[in-house]
Order: C-alpha cells, then structure tokens, then sequence
C-alpha cells in the first residue's frame, strides 16, 4: 500500500470546520493536528501543484479563501481532497498529513517566502 508502512499512525477522527477552514486530524498515536484548507491547496501532493520533479513545484497564489467542498477516502491509507477551487486531483496519504502536522510551522514560513521572492503581498493577492 502506498504512503502506509507499520510505523504510520493512522487517523482516528478527520473533522472538517467549514466556517474557519481547518481540516482537524486525531491520529491514534494521540496527536491532533489543525491544517488550514489553505495550507493543504497550496501544498497539494498532486503533480500540478508539485511538478514532475524538483524545482518544478508551482507557487499557489491567492488561496486564502479556498475551503473544502468533499472529502472522499482513499482504501485504508489516503484521502483525496476536494477544494473550493475545483483543484481536487491530490492524494493525501496519512504519513503525508502526519508529516504535515508536523511540519506545518515551518512549510508555511516557507511558503510565505517564496511568495515574497516573487514579489507577491500574502495578504492581497
């Protein structure tokens, strides 16, 4: 199975909040994560968002207001994401959104960054 080896923990409740936009993740090893639509469209797994390779990623611009519309379960391992957008083409493994949790901080910093370097205002765009 793709995304799932022994050690990945595996969600205990997925909930989404539509007016503040946060997908919430419980997963069974006890942590809780919060991850904003936003977060999760501009860091979409899906080869559009993410190139063929590295280097090739696509900087998502002015996602702020995206939310999502569906969630549909992927086997026992992923779900795929639809957003208000129409971008629904990501498969989002659990050990992906673990990691996510994990790393949310400091993908975001990182996100905010590239957009500076290409000159684009977060807040206006």
């Amino acid at each position: 199975m793709a995304g799932l080896n022994k050690y990945t923990p595996i969600p205990t409740e997925i909930k989404l909040h539509k007016k503040s936009k946060v997908l919430e993740i419980s997963f069974n090893d006890g942590k809780t994560f919060q991850l904003p639509c936003e977060f999760l469209r501009v860091y979409s797994p899906s080869a559009e968002v993410r190139g063929h390779g590295p280097g090739d990623e696509i900087l998502q611009t002015g996602k702020q207001e995206v939310s999502i519309t569906h969630i549909e379960p992927i086997g026992h391992y992923a779900i795929q994401l639809n957003f208000s957008d129409g971008h629904n083409t990501g498969l989002y493994s659990w050990d992906l959104l673990y990691n996510y949790g994990l790393n949310q901080d400091a993908m975001w910093q990182r996100y905010l960054q590239r957009l500076k370097e290409a000159g684009i205002n977060h807040e206006t765009t």
